[in-house]
């Protein structure tokens, strides 16, 4: 069956509050500017920015912000929203989530910029879509409305029902045994240039994830890519989860592209 994009009221998983979000992630909810920022950069929070897309149906999954030594309070952070309404259908209960990704900063060097994900459901696992289909859409500060931020939101829901067919795209391209290691292999250089086990980035770890179809490879080996536990280097070390936010998105990017020039 075909992936397709539906409305439904089910929660893949529990929402944030304003208040969990500040505890994670303080610099959202930063009000002043920067020091060394003049009078005509207008400051708006990214706190703003969240309750508005609360008030558009979008409720917070994740919040996160870089360490900073210096211009703590105004270093980069982001925010993942998803709709509970929004769902795409997959086979066999496998089913997935779009998510928008919010990133700013408060140090002048940021827009708001807000990328398109995907959430899969069996396995709590987030991609991110690669720019090249689905460009990055930007607020400046200084631009920032409830009316701008509605437009720009309905720009990213126009475009999933074309993730929908790249997504069914992925899943009717069959790949052979040669091109599956080749993919892993690729996958994996984009973090180590050291050898991998391939043998472990392509194991399945649960019956959906079985196939040769380029959808289930690609998210079997993203899976691993991002989350670590594969064996790489001749100690075969295992590798460790991506926790630097910044270094996730590029990286998922990149696979995601990777993936793309399977087709």
């Amino acid at each position: 069956m075909s992936n397709e994009l539906n409305s439904t009221t089910v929660m893949s998983n529990n929402s944030y509050s304003l208040d969990q979000i500040k505890s994670i992630a303080p610099s959202v909810f930063t009000v002043d500017k920067a020091a060394h920022l003049t009078d005509k950069y207008i400051q708006t929070p990214t706190s703003r920015v969240v309750e508005d897309l609360m008030a558009l149906g979008w409720q917070v999954t994740k919040a996160q912000e870089v360490k900073a030594r210096k211009g703590k309070g105004f270093q980069k952070h982001m925010v993942v929203f998803r709709n509970p309404d929004i769902m795409i259908k997959g086979k066999g209960g496998d089913d997935s989530f779009p998510q928008i990704i919010l990133t700013n900063s408060h140090d002048g060097k940021a827009a708001f910029n807000f990328r398109v994900g995907i959430f899969r459901l069996i396995c709590s696992n987030g991609l991110v879509i690669s720019d090249a289909d689905f460009n990055n859409v930007s607020i400046r500060h200084i631009n920032y409305t409830f009316e701008t931020l509605q437009t720009k939101i309905g720009e990213v829901i126009t475009k999933l029902p074309g993730l929908v067919a790249k997504i069914n795209l992925f899943k009717s391209t069959q790949l052979s045994d040669t091109a599956m290691a080749e993919f892993a292999i690729k996958a994996a250089s984009l973090r180590t240039k050291q050898s991998t086990n391939v043998v472990e980035l392509l194991r399945a770890e649960r019956d959906l994830d079985r196939g040769n179809d380029l959808w289930t490879v690609f998210n079997r080996v993203q899976e691993k890519i991002i989350s670590g536990g594969f064996g790489y280097g001749r100690k075969n070390r295992k590798a460790r989860s991506i926790k630097n936010f910044q270094q996730d998105i590029k990286l998922n990017e990149e696979l995601f592209e990777l993936a793309e020039t399977y087709l």
